[in-house]
């Protein structure tokens, strides 16, 4: 019961840092965008692979077996690089499984923020970078990530819209603040990874706007706090001093 409270208030102290994430990203993807546009070839790319991955989501057959595998796979490479025995990976039409000797945070929550395809397309341009430059097709990379992440945040949408025991054993909260935190965070290098944005402007604009956000948060506990004591403690020490006498 008191770790699990524990987690809770941990998923508390991170809801702004979610946020902090989500406004340094977009403020790392305005730094890409051309004079000549709105939005940058880029950008463009990215979220056209990302839209047609909605369409395809909406209108085809959902590729569901290939998430099992990425999911289960996922919880594999995680137990692995943590040093846990990995055994029993099971993929079957209705879904999978895997046993892993030591589960963790980390390993647990995984395929829920670790994009794997979207890794394997980020691995395999960083891998052609050893031996061709520049890179053929630069934005067609971008596309393919834009789709593959595409297809990561639909299916992680849908499993945490049902009763995951994953989820369910570090709470909901946190695990959902963990996830977000995650996902955003990973979105963020992959865009430093792949477009002209700078890693040092990424994390200057995410520190300038942790330190804002929960400066903002504490400051408006402080207001609450004050609004408490002028409003509410005299009346209970009215009423307690009474009962006294």
């Amino acid at each position: 019961m008191l770790l699990r409270l524990l987690r809770f208030l941990i998923g508390l102290l991170l809801l702004p840092l979610c946020v902090a994430v989500t406004l340094a990203l977009l403020d790392t993807l305005r730094t890409i965008t051309s004079a000549s546009s709105l939005i940058s070839p880029e950008t463009t790319w990215l979220l056209t692979g990302f839209f047609i991955w909605l369409g395809m989501w909406f209108f085809l057959p959902t590729p569901v077996r290939t998430y099992v595998v990425a999911h289960e796979l996922t919880h594999a490479l995680w137990g692995l690089l943590f040093g846990a025995r990995v055994r029993n990976l099971r993929i079957t039409p209705t879904g999978g499984s895997v046993s892993i000797s030591r589960p963790n945070l980390l390993i647990t929550l995984s395929p829920y923020f670790f994009p794997l395809y979207t890794v394997v397309i980020i691995l395999v341009r960083a891998l052609l970078g050893l031996v061709l430059h520049p890179v053929p097709l630069p934005l067609l990379w971008l596309f393919l990530v834009g789709l593959t992440w595409g297809f990561h945040v639909c299916f992680t949408v849908q499993s945490l819209m049902t009763e995951q025991p994953d989820i369910h054993e570090y709470g909901r909260l946190f695990s959902y603040s963990v996830i977000y935190l995650f996902n955003l965070a990973g979105v963020g290098l992959w865009v430093v990874c792949t477009t002209s944005a700078e890693f040092a402007a990424f994390t200057g604009v995410l520190l300038t706007h942790t330190q804002n956000v929960y400066a903002a948060v504490q400051d408006e506990l402080h207001v609450r706090v004050l609004f408490l004591k002028q409003n509410l403690l005299p009346p209970l020490i009215e009423l307690l001093h009474y009962r006294g006498t």
